[in-house]
């Protein structure tokens, strides 16, 4: 198009300028649909952020100085799901992180069991869910994180603990307090066992890893957990953890989201910030630290 094809318009356009385009990108386009001799914009929205951005055409080009000043608002959202473990130990550090690159975005978060969230991302009403990897969820992908051990926990005065082992034949004879039976992680104990031919005779199930911990302190049971939901207690020596058996009972964490989908950069951040923040979890490791 030769610069004389260019038409001298004026005014303003208000573009309401999709999630992934930039303002330039934005720009650009709306000039060649009008062939517009002259445009301009009145400040950068981040790519990821909707909402209106101000088109100026011709002479309303010399009042853009004027809205440059203003204050622009972001609909930019990060939709999360998250354990409540996940919510307690690993959410918080990430976040701190993220809003320092993206101060703008609005974060909302769903708390919930596996299957809750996994339901939710089906729904549509989160878009990632940092979760246990979900079983045989073929609409759903996951990006690998961390694998970690479940084992035994026992207060500091539980003869487990003073002997420093586990002897076999006492395992049915214990009190046991779980976390819900709805969870993944009852379900991974439930198979254990059963494979090991090994029956857990009185259950408590809680609602509440925090409870389970306080009612193990108290010697009112044995709690089955990973060490480093536990590491303040095994640290200050008030539990012990100890393996299950000769074979590991090893749970697999990730990011889940719908299979295909693609991440825009605010939730691949996200996912880089939970790989740096969850390596210290990885099996092995928090024993290592202990």
């Amino acid at each position: 198009m030769s610069k004389q094809d260019y038409r001298d318009i004026h005014g303003i356009l208000l573009f309401d300028k999709p999630q992934g385009l930039s303002s330039n990108q934005a720009l650009q386009r709306v000039r060649r649909l009008y062939n517009a001799r002259k445009a301009g914009h009145t400040g950068s929205l981040d790519p990821l952020a909707t909402g209106l951005l101000p088109v100026c055409f011709g002479e309303a080009t010399k009042i853009a100085g004027y809205l440059l000043g203003s204050r622009k608002a972001y609909e930019a959202e990060l939709r999360l799901g998250a354990t409540t473990t996940a919510c307690q130990h690993i959410i918080p550090a990430v976040l701190r992180e993220f809003k320092e690159s993206f101060p703008e975005h609005a974060i909302a978060i769903e708390p919930g069991d596996t299957p809750q969230l996994v339901t939710s991302l089906l729904h549509h009403r989160i878009d990632l869910a940092l979760a246990l990897e979900a079983e045989k969820e073929t609409q759903l992908e996951v990006h690998p994180l961390f694998d970690d051990e479940l084992q035994f926990v026992v207060g500091a005065l539980h003869p487990w603990a003073k002997a420093g082992r586990v002897d076999r034949p006492e395992i049915p004879r214990q009190h046991y307090i779980l976390y819900s039976k709805r969870s993944i992680t009852f379900r991974l104990i439930e198979k254990y066992f059963k494979d090991e031919d090994v029956s857990l005779n009185t259950v408590i199930e809680l609602g509440s890893m925090e409870a389970i911990k306080e009612l193990v302190k108290l010697g009112l049971g044995i709690g089955i957990m990973a060490p480093w939901t536990a590491r303040k207690e095994i640290e200050d020596g008030s539990m012990v953890a100890l393996p299950l058996g000769r074979r590991k009972l090893v749970r697999r964490w990730g990011i889940l989201y719908w299979r295909g989908r693609h991440l825009n950069l605010a939730e691949e951040t996200f996912v880089g910030l939970c790989e740096s923040a969850t390596v210290p979890l990885q099996v092995g490791r928090v024993a290592d630290a202990a």
